[in-house]
């Protein structure tokens, strides 16, 4: 099998889209992360769900666990409202997310060990520049598992 075989289409977003757009299409789609694309479709990153969740929560929060702690409850799930319009460019530092992308032929055994060694739940499927679709952790864990270890 390979990583064609198992790609799915999903959503992506820009560098100009906002944060709050990123944050609704990673959970809409139910997606592990996000491919960011440049204007002609082209993946250009693949931000992990983390990365994204990064991005959402305001620096003073990641950086202040007391100062978290001490927002109520009532207010504490409105913290999003605080990106103030940020976008995905300005969020996205360097060394922050990477092209983590495969051919269309690569094996899962290939596509496996590049999530592990890049620690990504997420891989674009690329030929020619162009996105083909993605390999999401559970799409593979689960081609994986249906198709077991040999002997079984």
């Amino acid at each position: 099998m390979q990583a064609r075989d198992i790609a799915v289409q999903v959503p992506t977003v820009t560098l100009e889209d906002s944060v709050a757009t990123a944050v609704r299409v990673m959970a809409l789609g139910r997606l592990p992360g996000l491919i960011v694309v440049d204007g002609q479709r082209r993946p250009r990153l693949v931000l992990p769900g983390t990365q994204v969740l990064r991005m959402a929560v305001p620096r003073a929060y990641q950086d202040d666990p007391a100062l978290a702690r001490a927002v109520d409850e009532a207010h504490a799930d409105l913290f999003w409202e605080e990106l103030n319009g940020l976008t995905v460019g300005d969020c996205v530092v360097r060394g922050v997310g990477r092209l983590t992308s495969v051919r269309p032929d690569a094996t899962l055994l290939e596509v496996a060990a590049l999530m592990a060694r890049l620690r990504s739940p997420l891989v674009a499927v690329v030929e020619d520049h162009a996105l083909l679709g993605a390999v999401t952790l559970d799409r593979l864990v689960g081609s994986l598992a249906l198709a077991g270890p040999p002997g079984e």
